[in-house]
């Protein structure tokens, strides 16, 4: 008989997430199918299943290769799927740029605090 194990559980043993609630909420959005279909995080995993997680603007693929209920080492974890993903593309600074909220100071509010200050120095790349 062999073992049974959860897609959102299976993939926190896996390292994909680091938490099984961040797997869990993936599976819930619609970034993680097995087998070309979408996937809710109580779905069964066995050998052989494909598994594309969406991550951004690239696309994990993993294939089972293992089933593991229990944590592993992380050297260890690795055994659990064969990665045919495409190398992950460079990080687009405009993007990150974009996501960031602009510092805004209103007229009259005095001295910068620190933690503003620190926003401001990462915002120009200090």
């Amino acid at each position: 008989m062999g073992v049974e194990v959860r897609l959102d559980k299976w993939l926190q043993i896996a390292r994909a997430f680091k938490t099984r609630s961040q797997a869990t909420r993936a599976c819930s959005l619609g970034r993680v199918k097995v087998n070309g279909s979408s996937a809710k995080a109580h779905r069964r995993v066995e050998v052989g299943d494909r598994i594309e997680l969406e991550r951004r603007d690239w696309t994990r693929v993993l294939v089972v290769e293992e089933l593991r209920d229990r944590p592993l080492p992380k050297a260890e974890a690795q055994r659990l799927f064969q990665d045919l993903s495409p190398p992950k593309p460079p990080p687009d600074p405009l993007r990150r740029l974009m996501r960031t909220p602009p510092a805004r100071r209103e007229p009259g509010k005095g001295r910068p605090t620190k933690k503003e200050r620190r926003q401001t120095d990462r915002l120009k790349g200090r």
